[in-house]
């Protein structure tokens, strides 16, 4: 039977209190929200001397969450309300609770008393902005610190320790979208994916900004990272740390990057730029995302020094694009060399004339574009987002190509690492076509790194390419079918899935096919299938390494042999 939202309250302390709003289901069309694992949207109640909520949960929960909140408390004690961010779905919550309690101080960053009091214009607001490492005294010894921790996409973010009980409230720092009755991360490794993922589409395009905010909370002896969504962090606390450190440091080592200047009215075009720029990671090239709201013209100018190629994105307000972003376009225009890649996309409500405006500025100047202009009319989609993902991924690969063509070819050489290479390429594997969906995502990908790996359960694993289009829908519990292919019937299916696709396209057209019982594509042209589902996946490289289990199979073809891919070298496919 399917599980409902609900609240669920849990003591940290005597007197600290977690109220985790949760759901089994998908919230909303955002990148990081891919995993479909559910979520949970984690406030908290400090009952000292002084009352003190830290953050409130979106829309989806307003009312069962302050059904909770009053079963536990009168929300006329209430004496403050710390935000880690601030946005209009939040906003529907503090409206509501603020006609209950409307004695309460908000306590925020200055960017996030600006959007409180553009989105909550009609309502009385007694705010108190953190300038700097402030504290507030709830009595009793008890002192609460802040700690501004802003980046691009989240410029409000602040981060709230209590000396007391030594918790550090980290918002969207650590967090992960992952729903269950878990409070705590005991068992924390089997989190890993979810909050790598998360950290992926959330937090890699801002390394820099999430670097010096790690600093800060470094200062910080921390018992507990109480995350603004997933489990909270206990057991694999210094773990996690490291990981993060890990992983900025990858970031930052980058060779390329691609500045992303942008700026979002309704978060929209937020959710567009943070997919595209889950599709450059994904290729290996850094991204430096800014928000041409907040970002100085300076800023931007050395981001754009330092960039292989731009992309801007826009909103459009009442036909034209928002004043940050006109700023935005006269820096790039005078500072952008003509060999720099260019990009275009952004959203709107009923037209779309700030995204050709960009267009059209771009063209006349010469430049040149790595995807055709993105336009999105209103929310987007699954498809959307894929779409958004998959056009990243080619503008990085061909940022890469371009300074891979400039670079001299080597010299002819018989050295050792050639020898090995050579060996490394009569690896044989069999040829083979890896479909799968969901919703109405669909994705395809030729492979020959296919190997069983076990008996018992009958399992095997396939490598895929961190910047393969498939990758994201490839992780543990997703289903897909591996299409073996037949020797002599092959070329056909192979040339097929072989071709570069633009962003979006559907792989399956003019392919014959059925459907498996895991919904997912079987073609009819190969020898045999195999539906299977991801259990686990493990970083190699340049690749992952997809173990999967083998549900049910079938041959197509009683006779033929298993195409087989021979190579010459280790280097390529």
């Amino acid at each position: 039977m399917k599980k409902q939202k609900d609240v669920q309250v849990y003591p940290l302390t005597s007197d600290t209190f977690v109220l985790r709003s949760r759901t089994w289901d998908r919230l909303k069309f955002e990148i990081e929200y891919g995993l479909k694992r559910g979520t949970t949207a984690n406030s908290y109640l400090i009952q000292g001397e002084k009352i003190a909520l830290i953050d409130t949960p979106g829309e989806s929960f307003t009312d069962i969450f302050l059904a909770a909140l009053i079963k536990r408390i009168d929300p006329v004690t209430i004496n403050y309300l710390i935000l880690g961010h601030v946005n209009p779905n939040r906003c529907i919550t503090i409206r509501k609770l603020l006609e209950l309690a409307p004695q309460i101080t908000i306590i925020c960053s200055n960017p996030g008393a600006i959007s409180l009091r553009n989105i909550l214009e009609n309502v009385e607001l007694n705010i108190t902005i953190v300038k700097g490492e402030e504290t507030l005294d709830l009595g009793n010894d008890r002192i609460l610190e802040f700690i501004n921790t802003p980046n691009p996409r989240y410029p409000d973010h602040l981060c709230t320790y209590d000396q007391k009980t030594q918790i550090l409230y980290t918002d969207k720092l650590f967090s992960a979208h992952v729903c269950g009755d878990q409070i705590l991360d005991e068992g924390w490794n089997i989190y890993r994916e979810d909050r790598r993922y998360y950290f992926d589409c959330v937090l890699a395009p801002y390394a820099n900004q999430v670097e010096n905010s790690l600093e800060k909370l470094a200062e910080k002896p921390a018992q507990i990272y109480a995350t603004g969504h997933g489990p909270l962090v206990k057991y694999g606390l210094h773990e996690l740390t490291n990981k993060y450190q890990e992983l900025l440091q990858k970031q930052k080592a980058k060779t390329l990057s691609v500045a992303l200047i942008y700026a979002s009215a309704y978060g929209n075009t937020g959710t567009l730029a943070a997919a595209i720029a889950r599709g450059i990671i994904k290729a290996g090239v850094a991204v430096d995302s800014l928000n041409a709201e907040f970002s100085s013209p300076s800023e931007i100018k050395n981001a754009l020094e330092k960039c292989a190629g731009f992309i801007m994105g826009t909103p459009t307000l009442g036909g034209h694009a928002p004043t940050p972003i006109q700023t935005a376009l006269g820096v790039v225009l005078a500072n952008a060399t003509k060999d720099k890649l260019a990009g275009v996309f952004g959203s709107f409500g009923w037209s779309g004339e700030a995204i050709d405006l960009l267009e059209n500025k771009f063209k006349d100047a010469g430049y040149s574009f790595g995807f055709e202009p993105i336009r999105v009319k209103f929310s987007p989609t699954d498809s959307i987002l894929k779409l958004c993902e998959e056009a990243g991924t080619d503008f990085a690969q061909a940022i890469k190509k371009a300074v891979k063509n400039k670079q001299a070819k080597p010299s002819v050489s018989t050295s050792q690492s050639d020898r090995t290479t050579q060996a490394l390429g009569r690896i044989v594997g069999s040829l083979s076509v890896v479909t799968t969906i969901q919703d109405d995502v669909k994705g395809a990908m030729l492979a020959s790194w296919v190997s069983q790996a076990t008996f018992s359960p009958p399992g095997f694993t396939v490598a895929v390419a961190k910047e393969r289009a498939i990758e994201s829908l490839m992780y543990s519990g997703h289903k897909f079918v591996l299409n073996i292919l037949q020797q002599g019937n092959h070329i056909p299916l192979m040339k097929q899935f072989l071709k570069p696709f633009a962003p979006g396209e559907d792989r399956f057209v003019g392919v014959d096919l059925d459907t498996a019982e895991n919904g997912c594509p079987i073609l009819k042209d190969a020898l045999a299938y195999i539906e299977c589902r991801v259990e686990n996946r493990m970083e190699c490289g340049d690749h992952w390494l997809i173990y999967a289990i083998a549900e049910t199979g079938n041959l197509l073809k009683n006779e033929g042999v298993t195409a087989i891919h021979h190579r010459k070298s280790g280097n390529n496919y």
